[in-house]
């Protein structure tokens, strides 16, 4: 007799070998960034290759969308910093100063346009790269974070882990 398995433990079973794949790559990350730079060898260079890194934060609530980024990013070799509400992204993007911003709209203690504008206002946050990556694509949501300076405004259900970081060097140039 066949016995089917829940399907509640596939994302489970899927957690555990993302998981188990970000450790096995773990040393390629480093030597897939390290490629990127100008030829510093990680073996040789390694606090220059650290210096190379490009800086992301991404600001989300969800913690299985946050992961799912979070997780690709790295992979690709990205050092991802990442904020659960608005304000300990607003803390988060004046101490760390990331080279890009990913941010969500509907955030608890503050919104995601409150953040963009606040980053917008402090001098020392306001040229980073603001993507805002949010589940809500009403047009004046839209055409306000925009108005407000955001880079780009996308919508997760469209949007890959995949396309977010292949972006990312275009969007640094901008």
């Amino acid at each position: 007799m066949h016995r089917k398995e829940p399907d509640v433990l596939l994302p489970v079973n899927a957690a555990r070998c993302i998981k188990s794949i970000l450790l096995r790559a773990k040393g390629s990350v480093m030597e897939s960034k390290t490629r990127r730079s100008a030829g510093a060898s990680p073996a040789t260079q390694p606090t220059q290759a650290d210096e190379d890194l490009v800086d992301v934060l991404l600001v989300e609530d969800d913690p299985s969308v946050l992961e799912m980024y979070r997780l690709k990013l790295e992979l690709d070799g990205y050092r991802v910093n990442t904020a659960l509400d608005g304000e300990e992204g607003l803390k988060k993007a004046g101490d760390l100063k990331p080279d890009i911003i990913f941010l969500d709209i509907r955030l608890p203690k503050m919104d995601g346009l409150e953040v963009l504008r606040k980053l917008r206002a402090q001098e020392k946050t306001r040229q980073i790269p603001v993507i805002i990556l949010s589940n809500y694509d009403e047009e004046d949501l839209v055409a306000r974070g925009l108005r407000l300076g955001a880079h780009e405004y996308l919508i997760k259900a469209r949007t890959t882990p995949t396309s977010l970081s292949e972006g990312i060097e275009d969007w640094l140039k901008e």
